[in-house]
């Protein structure tokens, strides 16, 4: 009995444990955000996207002097069209940042790009002619997140003809941040208009595509041997190894629900090509593909799956102690249960504070190789016998060993640490049969006839 309320006491600072965990997390979260500031943040990009301004009117009725009158104005419009076919090729190079302890990812991205560009042969459809077009005011534009990271030597042409790059007027889908250009856009009225660009930029943990194009193809390399492929598309094709990643997207226009043409109303104070451009705005959902670049060992999501067997190892070492109290005749007094189970739940603290410092792996040999000698060497004194304190060190030796591929076996962690509950009840029951628990079990010489 006391034993078990001991055990149920020790659940208050194996609670603390999985507390400390969470709280370090988030010190090592912010530690990595501090690392990475400055360099750029979590990156998306978008585009590119040709923006063609032209000059509508619009009526409206307003009250004066009690008569209704209807008022017209000009106001300035944009026309947006996407590529209706865009290829990237994207180059991300990984770099690991540290201070102190803790430990950022960022990386370097070089985007290589090809886009072809056509207007709608039906474009009387979306309310605008070709004569009300402005297409010497016409510009491209490229969205990127965190423009802070925006890379030099940014480079981009027009069927043939180099742009040169202005900051601002980013998309939607990057929150407006980006950069863009003017050209000409003239030689859209007679057929194809393509263009070539190169452009890097900074950022970690993650890159995003906004994708928008007819056909869209994003091939991603990378030295990291560690990639997750997120967001609402996966890669159709993609290689990983020990050496790095390639992967590769293809998204039709018609899995992003959303026209190659838009338009969208401004106001009589907007400048052309400063209209925001809520028509480029998918519908609802995740429309994009994103490679985050995961550390291959997160130590705190770890330690705290480890912390979460804590009770295992308290129940498995007190069901020892037990027996060989209620078999053995040693008496075990309920302080030397509080003292054993707070030296396992010492365990879960050195493995955090050592893995933090020495990575996972090394933290836990030398965690549990403390603990293991000091429950041991106290374990003959409690029990008055080395040979006692042997069978409960080769116990705990075998639950480090089996708590170890555990963790390394993730899928397959609650069918082992079931059959290990199961095996150890029927441990229990075989060598505790002839137990009589009650005292008051009668001899089969006092039990008569059924």
């Amino acid at each position: 009995m006391f034993a078990l309320l001991v055990g149920v006491l020790l659940s208050i600072p194996l609670f603390s444990v999985w507390l400390l965990v969470y709280d370090r997390q988030s010190q090592s979260e912010v530690a990595r955000s501090s690392i990475a500031e400055g360099w750029g943040g979590p990156q998306t990009f978008a585009g590119p996207m040709l923006v063609i301004p032209f000059q509508d009117t619009t009526t409206e009725t307003v009250t004066e002097g009690g008569t209704p009158v209807t008022k017209s104005r000009t106001i300035w419009r944009e026309l947006f069209i996407a590529p209706t076919a865009v290829a990237l090729d994207t180059q991300i190079k990984p770099q690991r940042r540290q201070r102190s302890i803790y430990e950022a990812v960022v990386y370097d991205t070089a985007v290589n790009g090809h886009a072809a560009f056509a207007l709608p042969s039906d474009l009387p459809r979306y309310g605008v002619t070709l004569d009300r077009l402005l297409f010497d005011r016409a510009e491209i534009r490229f969205g990127l997140s965190d423009a802070r990271g925006v890379a030099a030597d940014n480079k981009v042409s027009v069927n043939g003809t180099a742009l040169t790059l202005q900051p601002g007027n980013g998309l939607v889908a990057t929150n407006r941040s980006g950069f863009f250009a003017w050209f000409d856009g003239a030689a859209l009225k007679s057929g194809v208009v393509t263009a070539d660009f190169r452009f890097g930029f900074r950022g970690n943990a993650n890159v995003t595509l906004a994708p928008r194009a007819g056909e869209t193809v994003w091939t991603v390399r990378s030295t990291w041997p560690s990639p997750s492929f997120t967001g609402g598309f996966l890669p159709v094709d993609r290689h990983v190894s020990d050496k790095g990643f390639t992967a590769t997207w293809r998204i039709s226009n018609l899995a992003l629900g959303a026209s190659l043409v838009t338009t969208e109303d401004g106001n009589d104070t907007n400048a052309p090509g400063n209209a925001p451009d809520r028509g480029s705005v998918t519908p609802p959902g995740d429309f994009q593909a994103r490679v985050d670049l995961i550390q291959p060992v997160d130590l705190y999501a770890q330690v705290s799956r480890a912390a979460k067997y804590g009770f295992l190892f308290i129940g498995f070492t007190f069901l020892a102690f037990l027996m060989f109290d209620v078999i053995g005749g040693v008496r075990v007094s309920t302080v030397e249960y509080l003292l054993v189970g707070a030296a396992l739940v010492l365990f879960f603290v050195l493995l955090l504070a050592f893995a933090e410092v020495i990575g996972f792996t090394p933290a836990y040999i030398v965690a549990s190789a403390a603990t293991i000698g000091l429950i041991t060497t106290y374990s003959a004194a409690v029990l008055r016998s080395w040979r006692r304190a042997g069978f409960v060190g080769g116990l705990l030796l075998a639950l480090y060993a089996v708590l170890y591929v555990l963790l390394s076996l993730e899928a397959y962690s609650l069918l082992i640490g079931s059959v290990m509950l199961f095996a150890a009840l029927a441990f229990v029951m075989y060598v505790t049969r002839r137990l009589d628990w009650s005292g008051r079990r009668s001899s089969p010489a006092e039990v008569g006839p059924a």
